[in-house]
Formats: C-alpha cells, structure tokens, sequence
C-alpha cells in the first residue's frame, strides 16, 4: 500500500467512527432507570404531590435530589396550571402537599418525604 493510501484509509475510518459514534447514541429522550424510581413511584401512589415553578430554584434542586426518577412524581407547574396552585394556597415554591391536604413548604429531603409518605428509600 502506499502512504496516499494509507492515509486515506485512515480518514475512511475516522469518519466511519465518528459517524457511528454520533448514530449509535441512544436517543436523548431514552428513559433510565435510576435506584429512586421505586421511591419516586410510592410517593405517586401515595398522592405526594409537588407545586413548583420552572423558574425556582429551589424546585430545581429539589427534582435533582430524586437523580432522573423525578418524572414519576406526581408535580404541578404553577406557572401553567396558576389557578390549581391558587386553589391549593401555594404561596411559596416548592410545596408538597399529601393526599389529606397537609402542607410542606420548602425543600424537603428525600428522608423526610419518606416519612411522610411512609415510602421506604433505596439502600445504598
């Protein structure tokens, strides 16, 4: 073989691995399993629902706590869904409130929305 070859051996491979590597990616809207998707799925049978907005960050880092299985938590956008938050009384974000109508202002840990649901945490 000669070095023009070689060389365009070598680009031919590049390329095909780029490509497989763009195209064999799983699509970005693939849903993962994570060791809280248990959790997250008892508190949605116990009717614990969260009320937040989009632009709190207190809400943002409360989803996060639950690492990609906060898509099974029951949750209210109170920016889409204003008059469902005001008849609920929210007035501050995030808010949980349990099938008996009891509130819980504020982030919560994982530990206590435990608690509260009676929804056992994944061991680590």
């Amino acid at each position: 073989m000669t070095q023009k070859n070689i060389f365009f051996s070598i680009i031919g491979l590049l390329i095909l691995g780029t490509l497989g590597v763009i195209f064999l990616q799983p699509p970005k809207n693939t849903i993962s399993s994570t060791k809280y998707d248990e959790f997250a799925q008892c508190l949605a049978s116990q009717k614990l629902t969260m009320y937040g907005a989009v632009w709190c960050s207190h809400c943002q880092a409360q989803k996060a706590l639950f690492v990609g299985s906060f898509q099974y938590v029951p949750y209210v956008e109170c920016t889409e869904n204003p008059d469902k938050c005001v008849a609920e009384g929210i007035t501050g974000y995030p808010t949980w409130i349990d099938e008996k109508g009891i509130k819980y202002e504020g982030e919560q840990s994982l530990e206590k929305l435990g608690e509260i649901s009676g929804c056992q945490l994944p061991v680590n």
